[in-house]
């Protein structure tokens, strides 16, 4: 109870749910419609937030009173889950579920997100927008994930026509509120990063392989968003 309450009043400070007003890109001639955004508040209580801080101070090594972020980046997923019941259960709890054998020594921290694509393209909003979830590594502190449900297997690109528009007016929602925003990365090239001054991740030996969302879905985002003229990762790694 604690917890859900916690949760409701941080997301009331982002408004309601239901129709946000995006201040207009520039950079379009058309104009942007309201984007509509649901919230689904995952769990994010005292016991979360404590380990988010901990996670803040033995990766990154800063000792922090809350875990607010600046946003530089939006960094694309997919869930490799086709199913959104069972995507957004992964991401409920506090702690990291029993099969994430990988990342649980960094951790008992469960992975989240800011935001959660359906397959028809509806788009929930899971946790307040500037509160740091654990999405990626190195760069969790300066980025807003979004989760798009799919990625069968995590071997393919299955991501829908209206979720591709969705991350598309996404993208324009969040530059526009948050004017800091200077790249869009996708998970798979997030260790293209190591070079840039967002990388904050201290252990060397903590790293993974990613294919999500891949190159075609990232060119289709990129192309839409053309005009904002958002940074691509450094190449390299």
């Amino acid at each position: 109870m604690t917890r859900t309450l916690l949760l409701c009043i941080a997301l009331l400070s982002f408004t309601a749910c239901g129709k946000e007003e995006a201040k207009p890109p520039v950079c379009t001639t058309k104009p942007i419609q309201p984007i509509k955004i649901i919230d689904k508040p995952i769990d994010f209580g005292p016991d979360r937030i404590a380990m988010t801080k901990e996670y803040i101070k033995s990766h990154y090594g800063k000792v922090v009173d809350n875990i607010e972020i600046t946003p530089k980046i939006i960094l694309l997923h997919w869930t490799a889950e086709m199913d959104f019941d069972k995507s957004f259960k992964r991401l409920l709890p506090e702690k990291l579920l029993s099969d994430r054998k990988d990342i649980v020594k960094a951790s008992a921290l469960n992975v989240s997100s800011q935001f959660l694509v359906a397959r028809d393209g509806t788009i929930y909003r899971l946790m307040p927008e500037n509160w740091m979830a654990r999405h990626v590594i190195g760069l969790n502190y300066s980025s807003i994930g979004i989760e798009n449900v799919g990625g069968k297997g995590n071997k393919i690109d299955d991501l829908t026509p209206a979720q591709r528009q969705a991350n598309i007016d996404l993208v324009f929602y969040l530059k526009s509120k948050y004017p800091s925003i200077e790249y869009l990365v996708g998970h798979h090239e997030y260790k293209q990063m190591e070079s840039t001054s967002l990388w904050l991740e201290k252990d060397k030996g903590y790293r993974t392989v990613k294919s999500d969302p891949g190159e075609k879905f990232m060119n289709d985002i990129r192309n839409g968003v053309k005009c904002l003229d958002l940074k691509t990762p450094p190449k390299g790694k």
